[in-house]
């Protein structure tokens, strides 16, 4: 079992940073691949970043340049750096991570979630 706990979050304005934490309560001894996702109203859920043994860190295309993920294991915490907001970043962001914490298995353990708003 994987516990997800998220925090920052909130409101800027266009051109605006925002950093996201995660962090993971969990028996596994190591998480592999995370991601985070966000998903806005009417909008399907979009990954826009993680991390994979294979690859490194990747990102999706509406994000490359301005988001970096990042983390520090002496704290045990994931980040998403996010730097010149737009409006059309406005989401609630979620950091995920794979059924029994291996790569290749589908996300199933999720953060509660954290409100994102860009104002132009």
């Amino acid at each position: 079992q994987v516990y997800l706990e998220e925090s920052g979050g909130g409101s800027v304005q266009t051109g605006g940073s925002l950093t996201l934490s995660c962090k993971p309560y969990t028996y596994f001894y190591t998480i592999d691949c995370m991601a985070w996702f966000r998903q806005a109203p009417g909008k399907e859920r979009e990954e826009v970043a993680g991390k994979h043994p294979d690859v490194g860190r990747y990102y999706a295309d509406s994000v490359k340049g301005r988001f970096i993920f990042s983390q520090d294991n002496e704290v045990n915490t994931l980040y998403l750096q996010m730097n010149d907001l737009k409006p059309e970043d406005t989401a609630v962001y979620y950091c995920a991570a794979p059924d029994r914490g291996l790569c290749g298995n589908q996300f199933t353990y999720w953060g509660q979630g954290t409100q994102v708003t860009v104002s132009s």
